[in-house]
């Protein structure tokens, strides 16, 4: 079966520290995959709040996720502090690729954990439409 490749972007736009909690280990003693999809949720959540923004309120209108792609590299566990790096990929007239590289430093090693990315599209949720990128948005990404 072919693995989905993921190439992570050169730009990175922000780096967070997300620790691993222990609602987030599974059965198998390692991070479960639905806790990584709400990681990086959450560092998507932190870069929009450092940029004075909301998923909800972004120049106006809202985003939403219109895809996910997860490869999982190695195995994390409770107390891993995970550094998630954000960056840009391509843009659209309504949306934008974000990737996130999640890795951790266990026993002065630094680990890739894994590789995500999601399409983001934006969204008026008083039409209930996909809207425009807001200019303001992409002049304060770039």
């Amino acid at each position: 079966m072919a693995r989905i490749k993921i190439e992570f972007p050169e730009k990175i736009l922000e780096s967070l520290c997300i620790p691993v909690r222990i609602t987030d280990v599974n059965y198998g003693n390692h991070i479960g995959n639905d806790a990584l999809v709400s990681i990086i949720h959450e560092a998507r959540v932190q870069w929009l709040n450092k940029l004075g923004y909301t998923e909800m309120n972004i120049e106006g209108v809202s985003i939403i996720m219109s895809d996910l792609a997860v490869c999982y590299l190695s195995e994390s566990f409770y107390g891993d502090n995970l550094q998630i790096s954000i960056a840009i990929g391509e843009f659209s007239s309504a949306g934008f690729e974000l990737f996130y590289l999640i890795e951790t430093i266990r026993e002065e090693k630094k680990i890739t954990i894994a590789k995500a990315k999601t399409g983001i599209v934006f969204y008026d949720y008083k039409v209930r439409k996909i809207a425009a990128i807001p200019e303001d948005f992409k002049i304060k990404i770039n």
